[in-house]
């Protein structure tokens, strides 16, 4: 007589995810796989995201792969393995896009919100100083802004309010009459001659009136033509409301003389 091997034919009866194990002449045992549950008949697959999250940090994904098998992926907002989530200040870099004279506040995960600092104006991305400020951090009024340092001229650094027609810095560099008024001393005058005190003028205001005084004492005679704004009848005003705290700057093509 010969035994009889119960796993011969159809796996012995067990499941097509289970081995079936001889134990006694005619018997077996079906044992699910690696990666299954159940009684070996019926073999289900495990799904560790099931149960803890699979392992991973409350702030990740659990992606099933295989039986018993999984990824984890921090969720959008966190850096990590997917074990370990840490969440990411969008205020951490670069100031979370916002102007450098901005403070950037995390609100909500990927939300931040960018608040000009005391004594700035602007969105939040763009934030402006008073306009003696400015004047340096744009090439074509930085020029401006050394003459009036080399002869510590702050009227403008004051409350204001005050608009400011500047001459573009190569026409400053360019116009050799600089150096002789440097020499006569008289540049100051030149200088203030630029500067219209007590008025925040823009564009469209400029373009209602005809004249304006300067700090110089001397008025500043304003005209339209070729639909532009023409200054003294030579000067065109190429650059318009660059709005700071205390006024504004318009720069101009050429320099105004008292």
């Amino acid at each position: 007589c010969a035994a009889i091997d119960a796993c011969e034919s159809g796996n012995g009866g067990c499941s097509a995810k289970a081995e079936c194990r001889r134990t006694t002449p005619g018997n077996r045992a079906c044992v699910c796989s690696a990666g299954y549950t159940g009684d070996g008949i019926v073999c289900i697959e495990i799904n560790p995201c099931l149960v803890n999250n699979g392992g991973c940090d409350r702030n990740a994904e659990c992606t099933q792969t295989g039986p018993n098998q999984a990824v984890c992926n921090c969720l959008k907002g966190y850096s990590g393995d997917g074990k370990i989530c840490t969440y990411i200040s969008l205020c951490s870099q670069n100031n979370g896009g916002c102007s450098e004279f901005a403070i950037c506040n995390d609100t909500e995960l990927t939300e931040r919100t960018c608040t000009c600092k005391p004594n700035y104006i602007g969105d939040g991305f763009k934030c402006r100083g008073n306009i003696f400020q400015e004047l340096l951090r744009n090439s074509n009024t930085s020029s401006f802004y050394y003459h009036l340092e080399a002869l510590s001229i702050r009227d403008i650094a004051g409350p204001g309010p005050f608009t400011l027609f500047v001459p573009r810095t190569d026409v400053l560099k360019s116009d050799p009459r600089v150096k002789d008024w440097i020499a006569k001393g008289v540049m100051a005058q030149v200088l203030r001659y630029h500067v219209v005190g007590c008025a925040n003028l823009l564009y469209k205001d400029l373009a209602a009136i005809t004249n304006v005084t300067s700090l110089h004492g001397d008025l500043i005679h304003i005209s339209y033509s070729q639909d532009s704004l023409v200054l003294n009848d030579k000067a065109e005003i190429i650059l318009s409301d660059a709005v700071g705290t205390n006024g504004v700057i318009h720069v101009i093509n050429q320099i105004l003389v008292p």
